[in-house]
C-alpha cells in the first residue's frame, strides 16, 4: 500500500505540475492540445502503474527511484528536466500568442505516435525486469537479449524519443518541437555513459554489444 501511495502521489504531482506549465502560460483552460496531451500521457501512466503494482511491484519500485549516483548522469537528468519545463512553457505561450500552428491531421498523427510509443515502452518493461530509471548494475542482473533487445540495445530510449518528439506536435507547437529536438542528443549522451557502466559491471554485456550492433534504430545507430 505504501508503494501504491507513493506512485499515486508522484502521478498527481506530475499531472499538477504539467498542468501548471501548460495552462498558466496559455492563459486559459481552453487549450485543446494541453488537454489531449494530459489524457494521452497520464491515463496510460495510470493503467501501467496499476498493472505494475499488481503484477511487478519490484519493477514499479525501481521505476519510481530517480536518484542517480553517477555525476554525469545527474547532469543529463537535470538538463532533460529543464528542457521539458522550457518546452512546455513555450507550447503554452505559443498557443496564447499564436506564434505557430500545427495542422489538425498532424496533431492526431502525433497522438497516435505518442500512444504507440507508450505501448512500445510497456513492452520493454514486460521484457526487462531490471529496467531501473537510474544507471546501475543490479544484484544478479543478467543481459536481456530477447524480443526488442535482440534488435536494438536500448529500446526504452527509442520509445521515449518517439514519445518526446510527438508531444510538442500534440500540443500544437512548432516552437516546442524545435526545443525538444535536443532530447535525442541528451539520450545519446546518456547511452554512452550507461554503456560504460554496463560493460564494466554486467557480465556478458560486451558480447551482447557485438551481437546486437544497433543502439536505437536498426541500420542507423
Amino acid at each position: 500500500m505504501k508503494l501504491l501511495m507513493n506512485a499515486a502521489l508522484k502521478l498527481v504531482c506530475g499531472l499538477l505540475l504539467t498542468a501548471l506549465l501548460l495552462f498558466a502560460p496559455a492563459g486559459t483552460w481552453s487549450y485543446p492540445g494541453g488537454w489531449l496531451f494530459c489524457a494521452l500521457m497520464f491515463l496510460p501512466m495510470l493503467i501501467l502503474g496499476l498493472t505494475l503494482w499488481l503484477k511487478a511491484p519490484e519493477l514499479l519500485k525501481k521505476r519510481l527511484n530517480m536518484k542517480e549516483t553517477q555525476k554525469d548522469q545527474q547532469a543529463v537528468v537535470a538538463f532533460s528536466g529543464l528542457l521539458f519545463v522550457v518546452s512546455f512553457l513555450a507550447a503554452g505561450f505559443d498557443f496564447r500568442f499564436g506564434w505557430t500552428r500545427v495542422p489538425g491531421w498532424l496533431v492526431w498523427a502525433a497522438a497516435i505516435v505518442q500512444l504507440a510509443s507508450y505501448g512500445l515502452y510497456a513492452e520493454v518493461l514486460r521484457e526487462n525486469a531490471y529496467l531501473s530509471r537510474t544507471v546501475e548494475v543490479q544484484a544478479e542482473q543478467t543481459v536481456i537479449d530477447t524480443g526488442l533487445y535482440g534488435i536494438i540495445r536500448h529500446p526504452m530510449y527509442t520509445a521515449t524519443i518517439l514519445m518526446c518528439l510527438a508531444i510538442p506536435l500534440v500540443l500544437g507547437s512548432w516552437v516546442s518541437f524545435v526545443l525538444l529536438l535536443l532530447y535525442p542528443v541528451i539520450i545519446i549522451r546518456r547511452i554512452h555513459g550507461e554503456e560504460v557502466v554496463l560493460e564494466a559491471g554486467l557480465p556478458g554485456y560486451t558480447a551482447y554489444k557485438a551481437k546486437v550492433r544497433w543502439r536505437l534504430i536498426p541500420y542507423i545507430w
